[in-house]
């Protein structure tokens, strides 16, 4: 495992027999969101890949309180990889941007969410 450069994986158990990738191999599960977080200049990244949803939502609003409470830079939660955000996950995106993260997104279905919630709220003062 070593050699998958992730902050952490998130598990279900996988359906089928046969794993359908080497991660699924190494971790032995199928991965439902992947959160892998970089620093880039003054920018904490949090990069999501998967599915927004329970309870997987939780993690990432843990991981994000911990980045909060630590971080003396902004932060931007990149989206590109999100296959699915349910309810609650746009909830937690909602909340994150009020309090000043950035969100950034692709395609349809992510840009609308993110530009619901850009127009929706407004955000705290920093």
């Amino acid at each position: 495992m070593a050699d998958i450069p992730l902050d952490r994986l998130l598990l279900t158990p996988t359906l089928s027999a046969q794993p359908a990738s080497k991660t699924e191999e190494l971790c032995g599960g199928t991965i439902m969101l992947k959160i892998t977080t970089r620093t880039d200049a003054e920018t904490v990244i949090l990069t999501l890949e998967g599915r927004l949803a329970s309870p997987l939502t939780e993690e990432l609003d843990r991981c994000w309180r911990e980045l909060a409470d630590s971080r003396r830079s902004s932060l931007l939660v990149d989206l590109t990889g999100v296959t699915f955000i349910a309810p609650e996950g746009e909830a937690l995106l909602a909340r994150m941007w009020r309090e000043g993260a950035k969100l950034h997104a692709t395609g349809c279905l992510n840009t609308c969410i993110v530009e619901g919630i850009t127009r929706s709220g407004i955000k705290k003062a920093r």
